[in-house]
Formats: C-alpha cells, structure tokens, sequence
C-alpha cells in the first residue's frame, strides 16, 4: 500500500466546506437575528469583530438594524468614505473606531456629520 495515498474514511474536501459554509450563514443569521432586536450592538461587533462577522460586508451588518436600507446605509459609509462591501476583518483600527464612534452618534440622535470630534480634527488640519 502506497504511504501517500489519502485514506478512503476522511470526508471529502468540497463536503467539508459545504458543512464550513452552512455554519458561517447559520451564525451570521443569529447574529442579524440579534442585532435587529437590539441584543447585540452593531458598534460592538464592528469593534471586537466576532468570527462569524469577519468575512461579512460593513453593509450587511449596517442594514441588519431595524430601519436601515441600502439608502442609509449608503449615505451612512460616504461620510468616511467606505465601501458597502469592504469585509468587517479587512478593517483597520482607526476604520473599526470611527465606525463605531458614528454608530453611537447616530444612536443618539446627532447628526452623522456632527460629530465634535470629527469636527474639531477637520479643522484642524
């Protein structure tokens, strides 16, 4: 018997990542379940990007909230400027912070562009 040749027992490959596949989209799904019934923060997820959120567009998560569409969510990433289907994984820190920062804003009422601190460092450049 050749040393090299696979073993008959191990799963093959493309099933593997079917059943890989079919555990990111079901954990995804919980967790746009939770965030549309504010259980989880979306701030939060982009903060500590949790593995299911990983390879998952900034835009997926953005419209996951209750009343958010492709519309606001749009006008939302122009302002730093972003794309729809950048990967919350691929983010930087600074990207992940501002994010988040703007989230909490929004939550509260302000302005998307209002924010002092966004503000006070565009003029002082």
């Amino acid at each position: 018997m050749n040393a090299t040749a696979p073993i008959a027992t191990h799963t093959p490959q493309h099933m593997r990542a079917l059943a890989r596949a079919n555990q990111v989209r079901l954990a995804r799904a919980e967790l746009k379940r939770k965030v549309a019934v504010h259980a989880v923060d979306v701030a939060d997820v982009i903060l500590h990007c949790p593995w299911e959120a990983l390879s998952m567009a900034v835009a997926d998560l953005l419209m996951s909230q209750r009343r958010w569409g492709q519309t606001r969510c749009r006008k939302f990433l122009a302002q730093i400027p972003m794309s729809e289907k950048k990967t919350i994984g691929s983010m930087t820190d600074r990207q992940r912070h501002t994010l988040a920062a703007m989230l909490h804003s929004a939550g509260r009422g302000r302005a998307w562009g209002a924010t002092p601190w966004l503000t006070d460092s565009l003029t002082r450049a």
